[in-house]
């Protein structure tokens, strides 16, 4: 079992330190999605929400997020982005939308959690403007589907 990075010798909860790693690119891909009726996706759709354009505010709230992560996770290392893309699509299927966000740095850690908030936050944003049509909406299946760069290399989750 590999070592929990975050804990020193003793057990108590550190940030690692990154000073000695070298720098490389670092990409990270996750994904999620909110689960809804098809009257709330119509809503969305259609453009009749009344909070406005819900997947641009949703995108927008999703960049945010990546970028404040290390202000939301207690030992996250604050990074610079170099990219924070974020793709929402309506999706009949679900019903609902799904999100996908990449986020790329060259640094010393990885953004895996950036990419994760990034889509936690854009899910949140989804929910806060339809909630007055529908309370019942679910925010499920977050999780990493890619990242590369650093010393653990790659990593990629099965579709």
């Amino acid at each position: 079992m590999p070592d929990l990075t975050h804990f020193d010798g003793k057990g108590d909860a550190r940030m690692v330190d990154v000073s000695e790693k070298p720098e490389t690119d670092r990409i990270a891909v996750a994904e999620g999605c909110v689960r809804m009726t098809d009257e709330t996706l119509a809503v969305i759709t259609e453009g009749h929400a009344g909070k406005g354009d819900v997947l641009s505010v949703a995108r927008i709230a999703g960049i945010l997020g990546a970028k404040k992560t290390s202000d939301l996770i207690p030992l996250c290392h604050p990074l610079q982005l170099t990219t924070v893309k974020i793709d929402l699509a309506a999706e009949p299927g679900l019903p609902g939308v799904r999100v996908e966000a990449t986020v790329k740095s060259s640094g010393q850690t990885g953004v895996e959690m950036e990419a994760l908030t990034a889509v936690a936050t854009a899910c949140l944003t989804v929910y806060d403007m339809v909630k007055a049509v529908e309370k019942s909406m679910v925010i499920e299946n977050i999780r990493l589907v890619l990242k590369d760069g650093g010393k653990s290399g790659r990593y990629e989750a099965c579709r």
